[in-house]
């Protein structure tokens, strides 16, 4: 089993990544830290705490962490594609966010230590808490033992600007920080991501299924319609769970060079955009000596059919 940390901003994309660590044989969900991005940081905890106690796991530690970007400024949400409430309109607002507790930096910090050498960590929204858990301990990368961005686009077009994907995009001067740490990442992002669809008939699927299907598929209705607005279909890039299975062996890479990456910080047009060194014949990159940033191009297909495979025959 691979031993995994989620860092999420929990709304559509995250819930399905959240309930597939949850659910999966192959995976140990030990802790989620969470960050602003989708919803604001308190309700990214709400929704983060009811879909784990829809899982069965309302044992795995929720850890709050940063409300806005590492450089101050607003916190740029996204209602118009995940709801006000993050999970589709759907939410329980009634739950309660843990009061005091870790903080999502301790929480990082305190696993990489318990699970030294075998720690996964997948980060699915901005990435200013990992930047803050390198700031604390710039010796964190000894004990992680891969990580895994849901992030950027290499040769994509963006989803926030016509370069940047949103992640990055929210927070650059963290994701620089994160992609200038010393350890070795993989960048799974728009390329990749919106050939991973989740579809109208797997949302038929999961309302067959059982209550967690059915809440997935209350939650996709509005994501669902937000993409069809957007591109004329009712199918959504799997984002945050495609991030989770080339982290964990769900499914296999096919195309995925590793080339130096970097995050344009300037205030521009092109804010937020990832750089990648992709040089050499098209679609045949070569490895770059020295490099450290493995960046995702293509994976097997299939892998949207077992995922919802697995949460709709969830009890």
């Amino acid at each position: 089993m691979t031993r995994v940390l989620l860092d999420v901003d929990t709304g559509v994309d995250d819930a399905l990544a959240i309930l597939t660590a949850a659910l999966s044989d192959a995976i140990e969900l030990v802790g989620c830290s969470v960050v602003w991005g989708n919803a604001d940081v308190d309700q990214c905890v709400r929704n983060t705490v009811e879909v784990l106690r829809l899982a069965g796991h309302d044992d795995v530690p929720v850890a709050r962490g940063a409300a806005g970007p590492r450089a101050g400024g607003p916190a740029v949400l996204a209602p118009e594609v995940h709801g006000d409430d993050g999970l589709g309109g759907c939410a329980d607002l009634g739950i309660e966010p843990p009061v005091g507790g870790e903080r999502a930096v301790d929480l990082i910090l305190r696993l990489s230590h318990e699970h030294a050498g075998e720690l996964e960590l997948v980060a699915v929204g901005p990435l200013t808490n990992l930047a803050e858990a390198l700031d604390a301990d710039p010796t964190l990368p000894e004990r992680i033992r891969h990580v895994t961005i849901m992030g950027g686009a290499a040769i994509a077009p963006g989803n926030v600007s016509e370069t940047a994907e949103a992640n990055i995009w929210h927070d650059p001067e963290a994701a620089q920080v994160v992609l200038d740490a010393a350890w070795d990442l993989t960048l799974v992002g728009l390329d990749v991501t919106m050939t991973s669809l989740v579809t109208d008939a797997h949302r038929a699927r999961l309302a067959d299924g059982g209550a967690a299907g059915r809440f997935c598929a209350r939650i996709l209705d509005h994501y669902l319609g937000y993409y069809e607005g957007w591109t004329g279909e009712r199918a959504s890039g799997n984002h945050d769970a495609l991030a989770l299975a080339v982290a964990t062996g769900l499914v296999r890479t096919t195309l995925s060079p590793v080339v130096d990456v970097t995050v344009d910080c300037t205030d521009g047009p092109a804010r937020g955009r990832t750089v990648a060194a992709l040089e050499g014949v098209w679609g045949e990159w070569p490895d770059r000596p020295g490099a450290r940033h493995r960046v995702v191009m293509e994976v097997e297909p299939g892998f949207e059919e077992r995922m919802v495979d697995l949460i709709a025959a969830a009890p």
